[in-house]
């Protein structure tokens, strides 16, 4: 079983790093926006319509891989101090509760709206001549869908937290360096660093 749920994790995990590069173009779409308004005085009317896209495609597209990385917002003041099995429990009602009935209406309401918008192959109206909308629109019911099969892997993990009282292993990702493991790792104690800053600061002073 843990084998298929690392295998959505890495399904999640590629889409998410895949899609993550629309930040590039989108920087890149901004910089040569704004240099081409302000310096050559040539606005583009699709400029507008193109970002909005690109950050609505990446905000949808990383929400399984956040979701696969335990990433998603939550309030931890209280849920970090519970044992495992009151976590996975907790978890577990609010996935039946909340997660699964917003994620099916998001994937049948996104469905019927990237239909309709295909059908009369929908564009942008906020410039004239506007870019299509369909291909953009597909993207709701898409993303939906690796959302809603990320969820149950979730579900699986919370079932196993509360049989076997912890939580399983997930794939290893990039993670937030932490400064006091770090330091452990290095051998660094705080004081030793409080008399590099002292040493530096006194090679400052003699230097002015």
């Amino acid at each position: 079983m843990q084998k298929y749920l690392l295998v959505i994790d890495r399904i999640s995990t590629f889409v998410g790093k895949t899609f993550s590069w629309l930040i590039v173009s989108l920087t890149l779409l901004i910089t040569y926006e704004v240099f081409s308004r302000y310096a050559l005085n040539t606005p583009h009317p699709y400029a507008f319509d193109g970002m909005l896209q690109m950050y609505g495609t990446l905000f949808m597209m990383a929400g399984a891989y956040t979701l696969s990385r335990n990433g998603h917002v939550r309030g931890d003041v209280l849920y970090g101090f519970f044992p495992p099995r009151a976590q996975a429990g907790l978890d577990l009602t609010l996935y039946f509760v909340f997660f699964l009935p917003g994620v099916v209406a998001l994937c049948w309401a996104g469905y019927n709206f990237a239909g309709d918008s295909w059908r009369i192959l929908e564009r942008s109206s906020i410039t004239a001549e506007g870019p299509p909308l369909y291909p953009f629109k597909t993207v709701i019911p898409v993303a939906g869908a690796f959302m809603l099969v990320q969820g149950i892997v979730e579900i699986i993990r919370c079932v196993i937290c509360l049989k076997d009282g912890k939580w399983p292993p997930r794939q290893k990702d990039v993670e937030e360096v932490d400064v006091e493991e770090l330091k452990e790792k290095m051998h660094v104690k705080d004081e030793d660093i409080e008399k590099l800053d002292a040493i530096m600061i006194a090679r400052e002073k003699d230097r002015k």
